[in-house]
């Protein structure tokens, strides 16, 4: 496990917190295991803002996982050629259309989906916003997932990832995310 020191204030009355970078390793336990055939390097944000908001994607499914509606952090793959700072930048344009600063990595979360054979590497990170702008969602997204964005208070969002717990899907996104957003929260707590 890695430390994370994060300076609050300026001169000799400045203190430094300590925080361990969580690592967490979940397995899929709604569907069956048959095996991974890939393992998918993920770039993730808690992302928020001055007010105390933090920014979600709503996705609205019906295909392998069945029909659900979720809340997640936006990101996801990381492409060829970039590293995870690149990934959570354009990731995070791109689904939610925010400029932000990265503040510092939360942790990861190696979680499964066993229905497509997948081991996700999901690193996640602290994202304050700059700016918004357009969004530059893929056709999958628009139309299959129907993305959107979701502005929530720490506790809507929280009552959220309880609510989307009623499907199978659901419940695998809200146990990876939920410790997550609790250690997002300490940090900005402490900023």
């Amino acid at each position: 496990m890695k430390k994370i020191g994060l300076v609050g204030g300026i001169g000799p009355e400045s203190t430094i917190m300590y925080y361990t970078e969580l690592e967490l390793s979940l397995q899929d336990t709604e569907w069956p295991f048959e095996y991974t055939d890939n393992d998918r390097r993920i770039a993730r944000g808690i992302v928020y803002d001055d007010e105390g908001n933090f920014y979600f994607v709503r996705a609205e499914r019906d295909d392998a996982f069945g029909k659900a509606t979720t809340i997640e952090t936006a990101g996801g793959g990381v492409e060829e050629g970039e590293d995870l700072l690149q990934a959570i930048k354009r990731e995070l344009n791109e689904e939610l259309g925010v400029e932000v600063e990265v503040v510092q990595k939360i942790g990861v979360v190696s979680d499964y989906y066993n229905i497509i054979h997948r081991h996700n590497i999901n690193n996640y990170f602290l994202c304050k916003v700059i700016s918004f702008g357009d969004k530059h969602l893929t056709e999958d997204e628009i139309d299959s997932f129907h993305l959107s964005t979701l502005k929530l208070t720490y506790d809507e969002a929280v009552a959220e990832y309880e609510k989307r717990k009623e499907t199978r899907l659901g419940r695998l996104v809200a146990n990876r995310e939920l410790p997550i957003l609790k250690r997002a929260k300490e940090i900005i707590g402490d900023l």
